[in-house]
């Protein structure tokens, strides 16, 4: 038992002075980043690529209205055509936002900004981890993580809605003739209307929200919050809003083209710029800590309670004043005002003690 004790005692001494030096011991990091961590990052890519390459959850099938206008605009083509094509728009959304956070990361480290320095992590005293490379890794794999969500919310929507794009009946080919339709105000409800292409029919029922919209909208407003809340400009106030208001005006940007193209609607553009800026910021705020670190409250002391020889509690009463010296208070305040001299009388043989009551319980 006293090695066991003398054990303890050189460990707690060893954990106290790694503190000191700017190490801290984890014994949970690793398990944690193992077994938890990466098995959800897993499951969120699995499920993002059930909704984006396979049948697995079928697309709601909506009607329409004979010869609606809404949905007849002219077909513009593959998404590979469009003035922002899905390429580039995952390459931005994931280069820009790595590129940012790695610049940063790496002059808050060797400017030692503050807020950015955090002690290294021991496990198991062989494996020692960065306070750079965790930094990089927690930000980056939060924003991955974020990425992939959002995709999800994406197709979740467009699955379940199943509303039909702005070219949706360019791309149908319905025969009006075999339908039928006689009004603009007969509603097809027939699953086998459409005569085109049925892939493209399938992604012509996919458009609220917008994917595009919201991903590019995750992507800036991700950035720009690390910008704003990491990067330290001295002695100029407009680089940090440049870059800000660039980020974003590439998100909206995207949002106008869709919508210029026929590809959206107004709503669902709107419907993805709120979906990608709402993860965005929950993520940062409520799970990164605005990209600072977390600085543990220093517990509060209680006060304690004066004690006597005997170990019980005091109870102090108040002190009472005595009449002597109450009156003698009112001469002095008299002779000050009149400004004569004023003799006291004299003291009396018997003295009225001040009456001070200190009791013990």
């Amino acid at each position: 038992s006293m090695q066991r004790c003398e054990q303890k005692g050189v460990l707690g001494l060893k954990m106290a002075a790694e503190e000191k030096a700017g190490v801290k011991s984890s014994s949970s990091i690793v398990p944690c980043f193992l077994f938890v961590e990466l098995v959800i990052m897993a499951g969120t890519v699995l499920l993002a690529y059930y909704f984006e390459y396979t049948d697995t959850f079928p697309v709601h099938i909506q009607g329409f209205f004979c010869y609606d206008k809404t949905f007849s605009k002219p077909y513009p083509g593959p998404d590979n055509t469009s003035k922002f094509p899905p390429v580039l728009i995952y390459s931005l959304v994931t280069a820009i936002p790595t590129f940012t956070i790695l610049i940063g990361e790496l002059c808050a480290f060797f400017t030692k900004a503050e807020g950015t320095q955090e002690k290294t992590i021991v496990t198991a005293d062989c494996c020692y981890f960065n306070p750079l490379l965790r930094r990089i890794i927690r930000f980056l794999g939060v924003y991955a993580f974020g990425l992939f969500t959002t995709t999800i919310f994406a197709n979740a929507g467009q699955v379940v809605t199943g509303n039909q794009t702005p070219h949706f009946l360019s791309a149908c080919r319905p025969n009006y003739t075999a339908l039928g339709c006689q009004s603009t105000m007969q509603y097809i409800t027939e699953r086998r209307a459409c005569t085109g292409n049925p892939l493209i029919v399938m992604s012509a029922r996919k458009s609220f929200p917008s994917k595009d919209a919201a991903l590019s909208v995750y992507s800036a407003v991700y950035t720009v919050m690390y910008v704003t809340l990491v990067f330290k400009t001295k002695g100029t106030r407009l680089t940090k809003p440049t870059i800000s208001l660039t980020l974003l005006c590439l998100a909206m940007l995207v949002g106008v083209v869709r919508v210029a193209e026929y590809r959206n609607h107004w709503a669902d553009v709107l419907a993805g710029f709120s979906t990608g800026g709402a993860i965005a910021v929950f993520l940062v705020t409520c799970v990164i800590n605005n990209f600072q670190q977390l600085q543990p409250h220093p517990p509060l002391a209680k006060p304690q309670r004066p004690e006597s020889v005997l170990g019980m509690p005091m109870v102090t009463l108040p002190c009472v004043e005595s009449p002597l010296e109450k009156l003698r208070g009112d001469l002095r305040s008299a002779r000050s005002d009149d400004h004569q001299p004023y003799r006291f009388p004299a003291t009396p043989d018997v003295l009225i003690p001040s009456r001070s009551i200190s009791s013990e319980v």
